[in-house]
């Protein structure tokens, strides 16, 4: 009778677990976002610290995000922006060509892209070493010059968040229009944001600014900077935000070395 029962247990586990292995991974931000907070004895807080993240300013929209596990991630990837080794996984999004080539290195093996085929919106959730992956998508505005009909192309971009070392990190793309409620719900909590400031070619300051607040990361890092004034975004997003202007292009960061107050933190040197 145990021989029979040992043999029908491992039967079930065989078939359970290839369609396990096929789910996709659980995310973590969006858990924390809907859980209700809770308050740890100080007496079994970890002491070992936290691991690091790495995340360094290349240009335009591009941050290469270097993780404790040695995964190597490019954003908004064109090849233009390059900052040392090849990255293992790269992110893109369509509206121009400075933020997607469709010719990157072979090189690269995961290469990611905000936009879908046949009509279908880019589901992503996958994950890549110690980190996971996933995507929300938001419509753009159509290329100069194509006369299809519609102003918008739906889910054109994608808000990728890359999830690691217990950190959150969100970059918005080539944000077009506000988001709405269900925009929020999908993204869920975020430690740390990548906000184009442009003004004009992504979204309006005050649109943008808007949303910054409403996410209310710990750490918001701008991009697609050009030639908008610092302070006229500082100005809209409020003073519930501290700024931080470094002269270097990397920032080493961890739940642990987060900032108390929500911050604009500039990485100068590129």
């Amino acid at each position: 009778m145990r021989r029979l029962i040992s043999a029908a247990f491992a039967l079930l586990s065989a078939c359970l677990s290839p369609a396990l292995a096929q789910q996709p991974s659980r995310s973590e931000c969006l858990a924390m976002a809907n859980a209700a907070p809770r308050a740890l004895p100080v007496a079994f807080r970890q002491t070992a610290a936290a691991p690091e993240v790495e995340i360094t300013y290349a240009g335009h929209s591009t941050y290469f995000i270097d993780t404790p596990g040695g995964v190597r991630i490019a954003t908004d990837y064109s090849g233009a922006y390059q900052v040392g080794r090849l990255p293992d996984v790269v992110t893109m999004n369509r509206a121009h060509s400075t933020h997607y080539s469709l010719n990157p290195d072979k090189r690269i093996p995961h290469v990611l892209h905000g936009w879908g085929e046949d009509g279908k919106p880019a589901a992503i959730s996958e994950r890549v070493g110690d980190t996971f992956i996933r995507n929300v998508t938001t419509d753009i505005r159509r290329y100069f010059g194509d006369d299809s009909g519609t102003d918008m192309i739906r889910d054109g971009n994608s808000i990728f968040i890359f999830e690691v070392a217990g950190l959150c990190i969100g970059h918005l793309g080539h944000l077009h229009h506000k988001l709405d409620d269900s925009h929020f719900a999908q993204i869920g909590r975020l430690d740390i944001v990548m906000v184009p400031i442009d003004g004009t070619y992504t979204m309006s300051l005050d649109g943008v600014s808007e949303i910054t607040r409403r996410l209310r990361a710990s750490v918001v890092l701008p991009m697609h900077r050009f030639a908008t004034p610092l302070d006229e975004f500082m100005q809209r997003i409020g003073n519930q935000f501290e700024i931080d202007r470094r002269t270097e292009r990397s920032l080493r960061i961890s739940r642990d070395t987060l900032p108390a107050t929500p911050t604009v933190i500039i990485l100068d040197g590129v």
